[in-house]
Formats: C-alpha cells, structure tokens, sequence
C-alpha cells in the first residue's frame, strides 16, 4: 500500500469514527474503500474488526465517566453478544456481499421507520417504565440475531441495535447509543480475537487504525454527550435511510 493510501484511509476512519459514535455503520464505508485499496476481503473485514473495538472503547469511556449507561441494563445482552459474534465470525466467507447488503438495507429502512413512528407518539417519562427493567425475550432473541451479524461483518450493527434499544426498550436514546458502544466493545472484541486466531488480522495496518479509530471515537462520544437528544436522534435516522437507500442503489446496478 502506497503512503498516499495510507494516509487517505486513516483520515476516512478517523472522521467516520467521530461521526460513527452516534450514526453507527462505519464499515459500510471504510470496509469497501479498503477493498478499493486492493486489500484482501477476509483481511479487510478482520482488519476493520479489530480496528472497532478500539473505536467500541474510546467510545464507551465518555458514556461510563458521566454515568450513562445503566449496569442492569446491559449485563443480560453481554453473554448474548459475546456468543452470537463469535458465531458470525466463524461464519465469515459463507454469506455473498450482495447478500448481506439487501438484508442489511432493508432491515435498515424497517427499522427507521418504525423508530419514526414510535418517537412520534409522546410518552410522559413518568409513566415510562424503567430503563434497567428487564428487557423482553423477543428484544433479547434481537440482541442476540444482530450479534451474529456485528461479528460476520459489522457493517450497521450498532446503527441497528441502538434502534432496536432506543425503540423496544424505556431507555432514552442517548442511553441506548452508550450501551450499544459497550455491546460493541464485547462483539468486536470476540470476532477480533477469532479473526487473529486465523491470521486473517493485518496487525501492522490494524493498529494504526486502532489508533485513530480510539481518539476519533472518544472525541465523538465526548461531544455527543452535550448534543441535544432530539438532534442525536434525527442524525441517526437521516443517516440510516442515506445509507440504506445508496446499498440499495448500488445493488440495483450489480444485477443490470
């Protein structure tokens, strides 16, 4: 890889991972611009993987110091996540791009529209009940399918989950966005150690990523900890339907 490369996609996955911390869906756009680069599919999935779980922590610190994420809240989802991304790392190079890409899109665009239609009806925060409930088995069973993915390829898992939190759980949104940080830190953590079991980690290039992917992540999440909820929120859906709608148009082309 050239320097000029180099350079380009340490830039491109420090701003996505700034940006990443509320929006999710970073490997939707770092993963295929380093299979631009020439790099190997399996490498490049692994490489990315082990670069997301520096960006999980330097995202989560922020959430931890101020108190916003809730223990009871995420300590029945960490056995689950550890468990189904270990799974879908095991499973990389079974499942076709393209495959993944249409679910992906469409359960993207299911989802921002369903947490637009929840976040439209008001609830009094009094009558909510509490965010460290114990979540429902269909919500756990979620955690647990969206985990297989976050360790298959990764791409709009925490894009996913956080509205799977943020729409079938009481937590608020900003909470959900935390703890989807501290999931993510288990399912990057678990594919990554699979992955550099296969020797299919370029630890060279990983841990420059690492690197860049930690400060851009806890810059993030430092700022998105002062951001109004209601802006977070719109953020977040805007950049689900975006990108939903690009795979899909970019799938429409790979079949013409």
């Amino acid at each position: 890889m050239t320097l000029t490369a180099l350079i380009i996609l340490l830039v491109l996955f420090l701003v996505t991972s700034i940006v990443g911390v509320v929006t999710g869906s970073n490997s939707l756009i770092t993963v295929p611009v380093m299979f631009q680069f020439g790099i190997d599919e399996k490498t490049a999935v692994a490489t990315n993987m082990f670069g997301l779980t520096f960006m999980a922590a330097g995202g989560t610190i922020p959430f931890l110091r101020k108190r916003m994420i809730s223990v009871r809240s995420s300590w029945p989802m960490i056995p689950l996540t550890v468990a189904g991304s270990a799974l879908g790392a095991l499973l990389v190079g079974v499942v076709t791009n393209q495959g993944l890409k249409l679910v992906v899109s469409i359960a993207m665009i299911a989802v921002a529209v369903f947490t637009i239609f929840r976040g439209s009806k008001r609830v009094d925060e009094a009558a909510r009940p509490p965010a460290e409930g114990r979540a429902s088995g269909v919500v756990m069973g979620l955690v647990f399918g969206l985990a297989v993915y976050g360790g298959l390829y990764s791409g709009g898992y925490v894009t996913l989950l956080t509205a799977l939190l943020a729409a079938y759980t009481a937590m608020p949104f900003l909470e959900a966005i935390g703890l989807t940080k501290l999931l993510n830190v288990f399912s990057s953590g678990i594919a990554t150690l699979i992955f550099l079991w296969n020797g299919l980690v370029d630890l060279k290039l990983g841990l420059m990523l690492a690197a860049v992917m930690f400060v851009g992540a806890y810059a993030g999440a430092h700022l998105a900890t002062r951001m109004n909820e209601s802006f977070l929120r719109w953020v977040f859906l805007t950049t689900v339907i975006a990108l939903a709608v690009k795979m899909l148009y970019d799938l429409s082309w790979s079949f013409v």
